[in-house]
């Protein structure tokens, strides 16, 4: 198959998945060796889950079915430009390609604007809209300690 054809294969689920009362309207597929193995859709209503995004849900079904969190040799493709939390997970993977349709100005004028997002990023911590306080930090580095101290860690 080429890229076109899983992009079709993603803006379909996006779509399909919609109608169905699933979610929002996006889908996203990973790719490994040309083939299909794991399908994503948005399913923040059907689940509850503000994070069910199509990225991250075909994320964990394809870490399921490598049996690893690292996707290196994947493709990401996805019917929309993955917000924020999204192209984090795909950094997080390691996927090889990022591969999307619609573009986050697309999506807003859908009614999904990610841009605040965006916006809150760079801001200083105290400047943010949602106020973030540390606490217990020093007592915060200790699970970190214990993690450098551990011989047989697996880095990631």
């Amino acid at each position: 198959m080429s890229d076109e054809d899983f992009m079709r294969q993603a803006i379909q689920l996006a779509t399909t998945q919609m109608l169905a009362d699933q979610g929002g309207p996006f889908g996203a597929l990973i790719v490994h060796e040309s083939r299909v193995i794991s399908e994503g859709w948005n399913q923040v209503t059907s689940s509850n889950d503000p994070t069910a995004h199509a990225e991250i849900v075909a994320i964990r079904g394809a870490a399921e079915a490598l049996g690893s969190y690292a996707l290196a040799d994947c493709d990401l493709f996805t019917s929309c430009e993955p917000c924020p939390m999204c192209l984090g997970a795909a950094y997080w993977a390691g996927v090889r390609r990022i591969v999307f349709a619609a573009s986050r100005q697309d999506a807003a004028k859908g009614g999904f604007s990610d841009e605040f997002l965006y916006q809150e990023l760079p801001k200083a911590i105290e400047d943010r809209q949602i106020p973030t306080i540390q606490l217990l930090g020093t007592e915060g580095w200790a699970p970190f300690a214990a993690w450098l101290a551990k011989e047989d860690r697996i880095q990631y």
